[in-house]
């Protein structure tokens, strides 16, 4: 069978569209640096990243104009495919893997929203999985992924009861971008907050407007954010001069807000409270320490005949809900998900390797309530 002008040029053109979609591309900038991935081929095109990876998936689901400017961006940036990367590429399927510790926590939960409204945007499909808190749900996830033979994987690992080698081995077999709680070493990325940032804030405000507070957490955490958060605490007081006051309560598990009330019982009861500040490692900790204030009639806040002031971590969606609402520490988490997903996506564009571990941590803010 033979092929027209036409039909051969077309064929050629569809080629290189299909190639770029399936693997990284090169080119040339207007200043004449290479263009190294989508990223930088939709700034120099002037048009929404989300709307040039549906061109590659599928040009006539765009609009017709959008693809000509599109068109003429590849001829005129010279953007062609990496063939290694596209070959590589095309043993994958069209799909995002988003792994999420415990589903159950709105925290997660808002997160996973915004990465896979991100990854449809983009024209992927998405699996999404729990761990359920556990190690085995964790591997569990992710064989069901090997399965489905995603594209990359966003992942959010339990922490410390992760088992490192598994994952480690997973991310060598697929394009995997590790956030919220990093695995040191593991990966090609890790996006997150800056736990050091979160802390410092919280007790610069807190020591400044009032007694320094005391760090309420689980005696055994298993998030490595918690380990880092206490240790910022100890930090920063220190810093400041004063002694910290790490208190410590019994519990397993991720109910933290029943973990956060039945300890915040046994210190009130027990008048085992070394300052009338606390600080807890988290905002779902601190949402059951209030509940156990409220039970023990204690005024929470800074107004007059307050007893204690509360504050968190994290920004949990119902913080500015809890009576009085919680002072806290954000996460952006708006921010981490646009940044991990972007990536990933960098990262899937240059065939699942970067140069060099990439590990970006996200600022956080304070938030004044009423709490403290």
């Amino acid at each position: 069978m033979f092929l027209s002008a036409r039909s051969f040029c077309e064929s050629i053109r569809l080629f290189i569209v299909w190639a770029v979609f399936d693997g990284i591309c090169a080119g040339s900038s207007m200043d004449g640096s290479k263009i190294k991935n989508m990223d930088e081929f939709a700034a120099v095109a002037g048009i929404s990243r989300p709307t040039i990876s549906k061109y590659f998936h599928d040009p006539s689901s765009v609009k017709q104009s959008t693809r000509a400017r599109i068109e003429e961006a590849l001829d005129k940036h010279d953007y062609r495919p990496n063939i290694f990367a596209m070959n590589q590429n095309r043993k994958l399927t069209r799909t995002v893997g988003i792994v999420m510790p415990y589903l159950a926590d709105p925290i997660f939960g808002e997160i996973a929203r915004t990465i896979e409204r991100r990854c449809i945007d983009a024209g992927y499909r998405t699996a999404l999985f729990s761990s359920h808190g556990e190690s085995s749900g964790e591997i569990e996830a992710l064989e069901s992924l090997r399965a489905l033979r995603p594209s990359g994987v966003m992942l959010a690992p339990l922490g410390r009861f992760s088992d490192r080698d598994f994952i480690s081995g997973f991310c060598e077999e697929f394009p995997t971008v590790i956030f919220d709680r990093d695995i040191e070493g593991v990966g090609e990325a890790f996006v997150g907050s800056d736990n050091a940032s979160f802390v410092s804030q919280s007790v610069e405000y807190l020591t400044r407007i009032g007694d320094p507070p005391c760090f309420f957490e689980m005696k055994n955490p298993a998030n490595p954010n918690s380990i880092a958060r206490r240790q910022g605490y100890m930090r920063s007081m220190r810093e400041r001069g004063f002694e910290p006051m790490v208190v410590q309560v019994d519990g397993e598990g991720w109910e933290f807000e029943r973990i956060g009330y039945d300890g915040g019982l046994r210190v009130i009861e027990n008048r085992s409270l070394p300052t009338n500040t606390v600080l807890c490692s988290n905002d779902r900790l601190a949402i059951g320490f209030l509940a156990a204030c409220y039970e023990k009639g204690l005024r929470v806040g800074r107004g007059s005949g307050s007893a204690l002031r509360v504050a968190g971590h994290d920004n949990h969606p119902h913080a500015r809900f809890t009576c009085p609402s919680l002072t806290t520490v954000a996460h952006e988490y708006e921010a981490i998900s646009e940044t991990g997903v972007s990536t990933l996506f960098d990262l899937i564009e240059q065939g699942g390797r970067f140069e060099g571990r990439r590990v970006e941590r996200l600022p956080t803010r304070l938030i004044m309530r009423d709490s403290a």
